[in-house]
């Protein structure tokens, strides 16, 4: 067993490094349920959403309980700064497509979440095709008046018939014009990956990232795709037409893909986190400081890290500390 305490030095762009680097301290993210739609659920784009969402969207449901976006922002706080001793925090807009409302309510909402100066930033969880002109130079406001704004785009592959068979209900060229339009504005960009897609090989996998590696993203997030209860998903996989991928497998695929992506971009997610009472399969995705720690072990056993498929210098020389 590698001893990861004797590790000096991360081999990844981790957020929490980034963060420490612009703010001289620790920063935490409190996610938020801001009561927003999505447009591949009401039948603009489509109806029923992605197949492995539920009814949630990846979020609590804590807008519809009638928890105001402040109050939510408050009892997160306070949890966070009694288990990190956090004193900066991150608005993180997660559930659903928070671009996806007129521009007025999406001022409205984000203001909420401003409560104090604590809040030294925001990020926007959403789709491509619910980025606009108007809506990224609102974002850019906020960049302007000192705040940390990062544009976190779901993606999950670069194959259109991928995209398709998901039911997505956008297209890898509707992310590449939402992109372009974001870093217009100087935006920090993110986007989201998931690894064990129906119907894509590893290659294919690893294809989406080498393509990501030469776009000017600021950010990257790897989930694996897990079935969650009351997702088409679960049909898929109680029928016996799905196979996850093993924890093994999706290790061995993000290591690789680290290795593809130049340092510049940052690591902000290396597996998914369900909730353990709607995973339905596979079960070591509840195991998610055992993956973290495979993929560290993984890293050092294979000599890898992030940018060393493009020729970029080994993190010991670069003089990354891990974070404490």
């Amino acid at each position: 067993m590698i001893k990861l305490a004797m590790e000096r030095v991360r081999r990844y762009h981790s957020l929490s490094l980034f963060l420490r680097k612009r703010f001289g301290e620790r920063v935490q993210k409190v996610t938020i349920d801001a009561g927003f739609s999505c447009p591949n659920r009401d039948g603009t784009r489509g109806k029923g959403g992605c197949i492995y969402c539920n009814a949630f969207g990846s979020g609590t449901g804590a807008y519809q309980r009638g928890l105001s976006i402040r109050d939510q922002m408050l009892e997160g706080m306070e949890r966070l700064r009694k288990r990190y001793k956090a004193r900066k925090f991150i608005a993180y807009f997660q559930a659903f497509s928070n671009t996806y409302a007129p521009v007025s309510i999406l001022r409205k909402r984000y203001e909420e979440a401003l409560v104090n100066e604590q809040v030294v930033g925001l990020a926007i969880g959403t789709r491509p095709d619910c980025i606009t002109e108007e809506v990224v130079k609102l974002l850019a406001s906020y960049r302007k008046r000192g705040l940390m704004v990062w544009l976190e785009m779901g993606l999950q592959s670069v194959h259109n018939k991928t995209l398709a068979f998901i039911n997505r209900g956008h297209t890898y060229e509707d992310f590449l014009r939402a992109l372009e339009l974001a870093k217009k504005y100087e935006l920090l960009v993110c986007t989201h990956v998931i690894f064990g897609l129906p119907r894509e090989n590893s290659s294919e996998m690893l294809e989406t990232i080498e393509k990501l590696a030469a776009l000017p993203l600021d950010g990257i997030k790897f989930h694996e795709l897990y079935v969650v209860r009351g997702s088409k998903m679960e049909e898929l996989y109680k029928q016996g037409l799905y196979r996850p991928l093993t924890q093994t497998e999706y290790v061995d695929l993000v290591c690789e893909a680290l290795a593809y992506l130049p340092w510049r971009i940052v690591i902000q997610r290396l597996t998914g986190d369900p909730r353990p009472d709607e995973l339905v399969a596979p079960a070591w995705a509840r195991e998610k400081q055992n993956t973290l720690r495979a993929i560290e072990e993984t890293l050092i056993s294979r000599d890898l890290w992030q940018g060393k498929y493009r020729g970029e210098p080994d993190p010991y020389l670069r003089g990354a500390p891990a974070p404490p």
